[in-house]
């Protein structure tokens, strides 16, 4: 194997560096995911940890070996908010000045989390490629020193401790299952696995709409992304780093990638069976065992990697999960627009057992003649083959049915 940035020597020294200052959280249970994979699987609950992600691992990690001078002279970062919230409050904790840029889109909860932990926020783009150009434009001007989100050994090294604990509370650990954006944390966590137990499996996942580490590997070298559109904005980074790549090129076993409605699903059921907040780009790795169980060889632990989201947008990604689960029915009827009508369809409906959301009303499409209307009617349901039953009914019933359903509520 050929050698790479950062040793196993670096993640047990940065181990004992984060001592006291990482939360020691345990594992979590998920018998729902055990049914499914056919053997154990733990969950892995960076989510609660400080400031709410892993993150808090590399930035103290790099900015504690900083020299005297160098921390007189503050810190910079880029980040949609973890890695921002990990810095400030490693800066805080270190007695170091902290500027972090942010993408303009950057969740409201994420930013005032940043700014609580006493650090200076600017926004610039609408990606984190965008953000990290500031800040590097920043620390040229200024002299601060850029702590980057993951193209670092000791970022890196510091990612690496979870890989450590990983091992220590789960020793029978088979396969290892890690989100995966710009790679700190997936080639710190396959270095401290592979350099103690090679013959466990890493694996790392990614959002399919942000995924630029499969061609990156095709072409043997880091490639950018021209565009990205996901939910999963921790994740959401347009070129892998050049220090993680070499590692994760040698040390990872597999990359596989999830849709958005894998990944939406995969928050709400942590939500739902875990009673877990994750965000997206948090709940990837539980997203590919959700959609493929069987390609993970029991024990198997799953990283959820961080638990800042937004509420509102929380709202609208367990709406969407609802319907890529099939649990929300959303279906147009075209019918006689006379006194009645509404009341008879939601009876008939509530006859199916199905629970009627919201209601629209549309009289002005062209096609409608004057005395009609299309009653939208959004419907929660037990699942695609209670949806299924319902739409059967209804036209069995005589209700014109329009084409169209499975749809997320608007949101």
């Amino acid at each position: 194997m050929a050698t790479v940035p950062v040793t196993l020597a670096d993640v047990e020294a940065a181990a004992a560096n984060l001592d006291g200052v990482v939360r020691d959280l345990p594992l979590a249970g998920a018998q729902w995911l055990e049914r499914l994979v056919g053997g154990e699987v733990r969950l892995v609950t960076e989510n609660l940890q400080r400031a709410g992600s892993f993150k808090i691992r590399g930035a103290y990690n790099r900015i504690s070996r900083l020299s005297p001078q160098e921390r007189a002279r503050g810190v910079v970062a880029a980040s949609a908010g973890n890695h921002a919230q990990g810095v400030a409050v490693a800066a805080q904790l270190l007695g170091v000045h902290a500027t972090v840029f942010m993408p303009e889109g950057a969740t409201i909860p994420k930013v005032q989390a940043t700014l609580g932990y006493g650090a200076d926020v600017r926004f610039h783009g609408t990606t984190i490629d965008a953000a990290l150009t500031a800040a590097r434009e920043f620390a040229d001007e200024t002299g601060a020193v850029l702590i980057h989100p993951f193209d670092h050994d000791d970022v890196i090294a510091g990612q690496g401790t979870l890989g450590l604990e990983i091992l220590a509370k789960m020793p029978e650990v088979r396969t290892i299952v890690v989100c995966l954006g710009g790679g700190g944390l997936l080639a710190g966590v396959s270095l401290a696995v592979k350099s103690r137990r090679p013959e466990v499996r890493v694996v790392g996942v990614q959002a399919a709409a942000a995924a630029a580490y499969p061609p990156s590997l095709a072409a043997g070298h880091p490639v950018a992304l021209e565009s990205m559109a996901t939910m999963a904005d921790g994740i959401a980074v347009g070129r892998p780093g050049d220090a993680p790549f070499a590692i994760i090129s040698e040390r990872v076993d597999e990359i596989v990638t999830v849709s958005e409605e894998q990944l939406s699903r995969a928050v709400l059921l942590l939500l739902e069976r875990a009673k877990l907040v994750v965000e997206p780009a948090g709940a990837a790795a539980a997203a590919a065992v959700l959609a493929d169980p069987s390609a993970f060889e029991p024990p198997v632990a799953v990283v959820l990697s961080g638990g800042n989201v937004d509420t509102l947008v929380l709202l609208r990604i367990i709406r969407y999960g609802l319907a890529a689960a099939g649990r929300y029915l959303t279906l147009a009827v075209r019918m006689q627009d006379r006194p009645g009508s509404l009341a008879g369809l939601l009876n008939d409906i509530q006859e199916l057992h199905a629970n009627v959301v919201d209601i629209e009303h549309n009289r002005v499409d062209a096609g409608l003649r004057v005395d009609e209307v299309d009653i939208v009617v959004h419907v929660e349901t037990r699942g695609p083959e209670h949806c299924e039953a319902l739409l059967a009914s209804l036209t069995a019933r005589g209700y014109q049915v329009l084409p169209g359903r499975f749809e997320p509520l608007p949101g």
